[in-house]
């Protein structure tokens, strides 16, 4: 279907006529609470069900889906010319990947798994359980490729293969990997489970911090982990649109705020999705009595279309966009130690 005259004559995008001629619901604001309890339809291009996730930070260079399995269901094979990156939820499954019907790979996945589907090559996902539902959270550049092109025959339709991508080599989602360090990047196609991963030193970014950067299946988009001990909170900053943060541990609230303008919290636990708008400051609190770890999917990466995040670890007076504990609200930081109270947590910041 070609969208342009559709498009040139209205007030949406291209990409927005098409996501609501897919006709399932449409989540919109700066959080979802529960990731588990998101409402879903039957999707019918996907054969199962689902919802979208248009979060007020994502600026049009990205979106999130739902996609949820019934026990034994499948979904429908698919291929596209955008990319994603898959989340599970909850639940055990399958994905098989494909270029050629003779080379078809599965790998099993399980609730933490993250992995990604390589650029138009076919793939579909199965549920395994017998009486549960599975389901998965997608962050995809469609909003970018559909508004670029606004043909949907080209996007989903598309035989063209990029196998320097993917030509169906063994062992693409064996879960191995390889660390590069000078990035503080791994690199890898199939991560088992990101609530477990070792992570590395990121005290640049708050107290006792610690982080790794992950690149999966020749993206330009990309993911990163952060986690902070608790009765901690890392300095605030701000950077482009679209970075979706999935809350995997811990209990604790956000501050969004627009420079001289007031803050908004955001209270969050596990299964939390939220996201900054461009160019907000944002800052993490938590005053729990886990560690608080997180999962940022982004539509830029540390690789090909790099967002320069360089000045997120500097300081604002010096150029960069982090703001030092010093120069924060005095307010922020009264707060904190009030959550703590509450909570009968330590407090474990000095400067």
């Amino acid at each position: 279907m070609d969208l342009t005259l559709t498009a040139a004559y209205s007030n949406k995008t291209p990409y927005e006529i098409w996501q609501e001629q897919e006709g399932i619901p449409i989540v919109r604001g700066h959080v979802v609470e529960d990731l588990t309890t998101v409402p879903v339809a039957p999707w019918s291009r996907k054969g199962v069900f689902g919802a979208f996730i248009n979060l007020i930070g994502a600026g049009r260079t990205c979106d999130v889906h739902i996609c949820e399995m019934p026990a034994k269901e499948k979904s429908l094979p698919q291929r596209y010319l955008f990319e994603q990156l898959i989340y599970v939820v909850k639940g055990r499954g399958a994905t098989t990947v494909w270029n050629d019907e003779g080379r078809k790979q599965t790998f099993e996945w399980q609730e933490g798994s993250l992995f990604s589907p390589p650029l138009n090559a076919w793939h579909q996902h199965f549920n395994v359980q017998g009486d549960t539902p599975a389901r998965y959270l997608a962050m995809t550049d469609a909003p970018l490729m559909i508004n670029r092109f606004r043909n949907l025959d080209f996007i989903f339709n598309n035989p063209f293969r990029f196998d320097d991508r993917f030509s169906g080599q063994e062992g693409y989602y064996s879960g191995q990997g390889r660390e590069i360090e000078s990035h503080r990047t791994w690199e890898s196609n199939f991560m088992p489970d990101v609530r477990d991963m070792k992570l590395k030193d990121r005290s640049a970014r708050g107290k006792g911090a610690t982080g790794i950067r992950l690149h999966l299946a020749a993206n330009t988009m990309s993911a990163h982990i952060e986690q902070y001990p608790v009765g901690t909170y890392p300095r605030g900053h701000r950077h482009g649109p679209g970075a979706h943060i999935l809350i995997l541990s811990g209990e604790g609230y956000s501050y969004f705020w627009e420079e001289g303008k007031p803050r908004i919290r955001i209270n969050w636990r596990p299964g939390s999705l939220l996201e900054p708008p461009a160019n907000w400051f944002h800052q993490h609190f938590n005053p729990g009595r886990e560690p608080a770890r997180y999962l940022a999917l982004k539509p830029w990466g540390f690789t090909y279309q790099v967002e320069d995040l360089s000045k997120t670890d500097q300081d604002i007076k010096s150029g960069g966009t982090q703001i030092e504990y010093k120069d924060q609200d005095p307010e922020i930081h009264a707060t904190f130690l009030a959550e703590c109270k509450k909570r009968g947590t330590e407090v474990r910041m000095t400067f």
